[in-house]
């Protein structure tokens, strides 16, 4: 039987590079993103692909989706909590509230419906289990300058991994976390030409193609249910993030 994954975040930047990853390497692939053409590009006319539009900081949206998606599929083997927005460099008194709930809304709560959604149908199916992956950051561990929002949601990632990870032993529900360092998406074009550093200066980052973290992830997704990655960090080696600061 075709192993199946939901992908967050899947109509452009690593949600697409690693969608592209798991339906050449013969999944389905259930896309999840808040527009209808971008999902369509990533589907590519690939019949396993099955496109979910879906804002993943709504409950009742992702209830939907993934609704529509047990309505096709008879389990869920996997699902990549991928989608995340980040915000201006900004101190947290030049910060609006408006940008933090939002970013919030997308980063954490769309990750806590989607794995509550995720988690919920790998309980239930027989036999039971399936793997969550949840994209953290480099900012799980060590903050830009001026990205309260951003960090605070990547920090917390970590948490909801490590619980996910707990609450899932009984079910065989295993949660693991991939920490991604510069893949060279649409957002991360700016580290290619200068971006604010903790010594005050603006320089330009070393970036790496995003297929190494598609990849990565295929590789978490397809072990066993008795092994897991717990957490794994892909970086671009010459960015700052050792010695960080």
């Amino acid at each position: 039987m075709d192993k199946t994954i939901i992908i967050t975040g899947a109509g452009s930047g690593i949600g697409r590079a690693t969608a592209t990853a798991f339906l050449g390497a013969g999944w389905r692939v259930g896309l999840i993103g808040r527009r209808h053409e971008t999902l369509e590009a990533t589907a590519g006319g690939d019949n396993r692909a099955l496109i979910l539009q879906c804002d993943v900081g709504e409950a009742a949206s992702v209830e939907s989706a993934f609704a529509t998606a047990r309505k096709k599929w008879d389990r869920l083997d996997a699902l990549f909590n991928n989608a995340g927005i980040s915000s201006p460099a900004r101190t947290i008194d030049e910060t609006d509230v408006e940008t933090w709930l939002d970013v919030v809304r997308i980063n954490l709560t769309g990750s806590f419906l989607c794995a509550r959604a995720a988690f919920a149908w790998m309980r239930a199916q027989k036999p039971q289990g399936g793997r969550i992956i949840n994209n953290g950051s480099i900012a799980a561990h060590s903050p830009r300058p001026g990205s309260s929002p951003y960090a605070s949601t990547k920090h917390a990632i970590t948490g909801l991994t490590k619980t996910l990870s707990l609450d899932g032993r009984k079910f065989d529900i295993v949660c693991g976390q991939i920490d991604i360092g510069n893949a060279l998406t649409e957002m991360a074009v700016p580290m290619t030409e200068g971006v604010p550093q903790p010594d005050g200066s603006i320089r330009a980052e070393a970036t790496m193609d995003i297929t190494h973290v598609a990849s990565s992830v295929l590789h978490m997704a397809e072990m066993p249910l008795d092994a897991n990655v717990q957490f794994i960090t892909v970086m671009a080696p010459k960015m700052p993030f050792i010695g960080r600061g």
